[in-house]
């Protein structure tokens, strides 16, 4: 039996998927693995006939979809997004497999909300998408043919998310309270305000500072107390004379 409130804790984000059917086939393969919290950025076509057909009875997902215009708005609430990419980034946050992942998705879902963040059929998640994400899966495939339908990408991650719960336990709540998305968000906007206030970033030519910045308080997991130390030495900071 699942831990109660786990599989609840996670939810399934698709971006930009412009075909409807994949929505309806990614909800079957949820519902399947115990998964019902569904959201949808800017879907091309939502609600519709073919999605509730390939949802082959999960039609109750779709109908609780929450629909966002932006991927701020469906990460609102979660202190871990978890990007799912076939691709090789650079600069990019470690690189986990499904079953690597899937104890520390569970840990995380003790008591925190998490987003398994798929992108679109044909290009997949965008860099910028990324590096709003705290931790990057791979699905381990046949290097010469790769390509992943959408809705087998999500009942793969499920499935490992599934098997992987009761070896789990009765896992112990974490007494650590970590920041929400759209607090380290807040954060990461004044870092790089006060930065470019100081000159030690020039706007013009930003290489890839905040993408190390984002990197490096990744792996710190802040929590909130933190958040709030470190907007108030930036905000110190941008007393001084």
């Amino acid at each position: 039996m699942n831990k109660p409130g786990i599989l609840d804790n996670i939810r399934i984000v698709l971006s930009h998927t412009s075909h409807p059917g994949n929505i309806g086939a990614a909800a079957r393969a949820m519902k399947t693995m115990g998964f019902n919290s569904l959201y949808l950025i800017n879907p091309k076509h939502f609600p519709d006939g073919h999605a509730n057909a390939m949802s082959a009875g999960a039609d109750d997902l779709l109908v609780n979809a929450v629909v966002c215009t932006s991927l701020d708005e469906a990460l609102e609430g979660t202190t871990l997004a978890v990007a799912v990419t076939a691709r090789h980034r650079d600069l990019s946050h470690a690189v986990f497999t499904t079953r690597q992942a899937a104890p520390q998705i569970l840990e995380n879902a003790v008591n925190c909300k998490i987003a398994l963040v798929f992108g679109t059929e044909m290009s997949g998640l965008t860099n910028e998408e990324v590096n709003k994400c705290q931790m990057l899966v791979t699905i381990p495939s046949n290097p010469e043919y790769s390509s992943l339908n959408l809705a087998a990408a999500v009942q793969i991650l499920t499935y490992e998310l599934r098997m992987t719960l009761p070896e789990t336990g009765l896992v112990e709540a974490k007494s650590r309270e970590l920041a929400q998305f759209e607090d380290v968000e807040r954060f990461y906007n004044h870092l790089e305000q006060v930065m470019v206030e100081t000159g030690f970033l020039d706007p013009n030519e930003p290489k890839r500072l905040m993408q190390r910045m984002r990197r490096l308080f990744v792996r710190a997991q802040l929590e909130k107390e933190e958040v709030n130390i470190l907007r108030g030495i930036l905000s110190a900071t941008q007393k001084v004379d």
